[in-house]
């Protein structure tokens, strides 16, 4: 959203049966609630739809039998929410808690979520957890101080909302208002049938 990207992005889940015929998309916006009483959209729309003019960017994807053990667990984790009645933007619950939630409840998915990702280190009053990636852990102060060790993340420092770490693997950085730079790319969940959908 022009300037406003600079300060955070918005992240949802698209997951799609081999037999169904559309994407069901599981996120989180403010307006929702008025809709259906939750914060909690699940609908079937383009996977990869522009968000206020904007192309998404893929950050993690499961295929065949992978993703079709995890669509469960993803349906299960958006229903079990536990801030589907709370949006504030900074520094949550919102559209990246949601997401990282989620995360955190199918590891397989192993999604790194960008640095200015606001709200995907807010744990409200528990202050351990999973990283969001499912492959280390964090610490956080209701997302305000945070420090999170993991594989896909490397190693990260949050402070009142603006991200700064390292990331070996990738040979990466991470920035507040810049993003994740990397010389290696990113890493993506191994696709484990790569002809099915």
């Amino acid at each position: 959203m022009r300037w406003r990207g600079y300060f955070g992005v918005h992240t949802w889940i698209a997951a799609k049966r081999r037999e169904a015929e559309a994407y069901t998309v599981y996120e989180v916006t403010r307006w929702n609630r008025r809709r259906n009483g939750s914060m909690v959209s699940i609908s079937e729309r383009a996977p990869d739809g522009r968000w206020y003019g904007n192309a998404p960017k893929l950050l993690a994807e499961l295929r065949g039998s992978a993703a079709e053990s995890a669509i469960d667990r993803i349906d299960a984790a958006a229903m079990a929410y536990p801030y589907a009645d709370e949006y504030r933007v900074w520094p949550g619950p919102n559209s990246n808690t949601f997401t990282a939630h989620v995360l955190r409840e199918v590891p397989p998915l192993r999604a790194d979520l960008p640095p200015n990702a606001i709200g995907k280190d807010f744990l409200g009053s528990q202050l351990v957890a999973r990283a969001p990636s499912g492959t280390g852990g964090q610490l956080s102060v209701y997302g305000l101080l945070s420090v999170t060790l993991g594989l896909e993340e490397g190693v990260e420092l949050n402070v009142l909302g603006l991200s700064l770490g390292i990331d070996p693997l990738d040979l990466g950085v991470r920035l507040p208002f810049a993003g994740r730079f990397g010389l290696l790319g990113t890493r993506q969940a191994e696709a484990a049938e790569p002809d099915a959908t």
